[in-house]
């Protein structure tokens, strides 16, 4: 069992890896390789950017990372645990205690307020905790919209309940997909140094999916795909 938090971990033991991870797609009679042997690590606290063109498969090494898509080959690990190896069950325990994920239409539902989803992850956890909710709002400027619904939220208002929902469980870990992709310019840079920030204050790992060169340079590092493989 992978568990969360864990303070007996040694310091330098990478909170994610990939181990030669592949991912194939079939669709009718064809086989689409999308990621072809990618070998990674992420160590606890870094701040990670997957740079490159569109089709590049970085959408499905993130999904994958994330505990959303299972590999076809190779192993994705959690703190040196194999995740896809785990139940169901843990698998989606993990993904709702220990990871965040922002994703480029925002995602969410929309028939209920900002405040109601950043409490999505904490129901399905079952601790609905609407104080740390309506914090979170306030943390990212966000406190007097609360009980707007997001089609009365502008796109970067809509990302900042995103941003706040995926830090609603406290997690280790942020996954975030084209996070600024549906935004303009200005928008976008003010969204991403809010994500920048709370995740430095609050030492959380940070994996960015971009497509935008000169973003992909914000991180700690930066990773970048081409065809499938990182390139070296």
């Amino acid at each position: 069992m992978i568990s969360p938090h864990d303070a007996s971990s040694a310091s330098s033991q990478p909170i994610i890896e990939a181990d030669d991870v592949f991912r194939t797609f079939e669709i009718g009679t064809s086989k689409i390789e999308v990621l072809k042997g990618v070998s990674l690590t992420i160590q606890r606290g870094e701040k990670v950017f997957l740079f490159g063109a569109s089709g590049a498969g970085k959408t499905s090494l993130l999904y994958t990372l994330a505990g959303l898509e299972r590999p076809t080959k190779g192993r994705v690990l959690i703190d040196g645990s194999s995740l896809y190896q785990q139940s169901r069950r843990e698998q989606a325990r993990v993904r709702n205690r220990r990871m965040g994920y922002v994703f480029q239409n925002y995602s969410l539902l929309p028939e209920l307020t900002a405040l109601e989803n950043v409490l999505v992850p904490a129901m399905i956890g079952g601790n609905p905790d609407q104080k740390r909710a309506e914090h979170l709002l306030d943390h990212v400027g966000l406190g007097s919209r609360a009980g707007h619904l997001p089609a009365e939220l502008s796109g970067g208002e809509q990302q900042r309940v995103a941003i706040a929902r995926a830090l609603m469980n406290d997690p280790e870990m942020i996954f975030a997909d084209e996070p600024t992709g549906n935004l303009d310019s200005k928008t976008g840079a003010g969204v991403m140094d809010l994500l920048l920030n709370l995740v430095a204050e609050q030492q959380r790992t940070l994996l960015v999916v971009t497509h935008d060169r000169s973003l992909a340079q914000a991180g700690d590092r930066r990773l970048e795909l081409a065809d499938g493989r990182l390139l070296s």
